[in-house]
């Protein structure tokens, strides 16, 4: 295979791999909030909290966010918001545990803030409500 060959392949996947990055970004999102609203799966941290706190407020943008970005509705505002809402996390939750992610436990709200950011800028991909309406 020619180098051409190599990104003609590549430009023709990429607009799919970016409407499953969406996807599988949204479903690892949104299982965020089924723990912190339901205590769904069972066991996992940091479990049902309640909907009127810091927290509750969290549960209930990457649930409702979470299942947006999923079909692709309303994409780069919603992805803006979730990224500020990570960022924010990143810096009341994370940050003050000490200065490098890796020893804070502060890498997937950073890898979050950034994965939206993306989101934001490029919007859905063809996968999508947002692609069918033409936004």
């Amino acid at each position: 295979m020619t180098t051409n060959s190599l990104d003609t392949t590549a430009s023709s996947w990429a607009p799919r791999l970016h409407a499953i990055f969406r996807i599988v970004l949204a479903l690892l999102f949104l299982s965020h909030g089924l723990v912190k609203l339901f205590g769904f799966p069972a066991g996992a941290a940091p479990g049902q909290v309640p909907l009127l706190s810091l927290f509750g407020l969290a549960a209930v943008l990457e649930l409702v966010g979470g299942l947006a970005l999923l079909v692709g509705l309303f994409t780069r505002p919603i992805a803006f918001v979730l990224a500020g809402e990570m960022a924010v996390a990143y810096f009341m939750v994370h940050a003050p545990q000490g200065f490098f992610p890796v020893l804070n436990g502060g890498e997937l709200a950073v890898i979050y803030t950034f994965a939206f950011l993306f989101l934001a800028a490029a919007g859905s991909g063809p996968w999508s409500i947002d692609a069918k309406r033409g936004a």
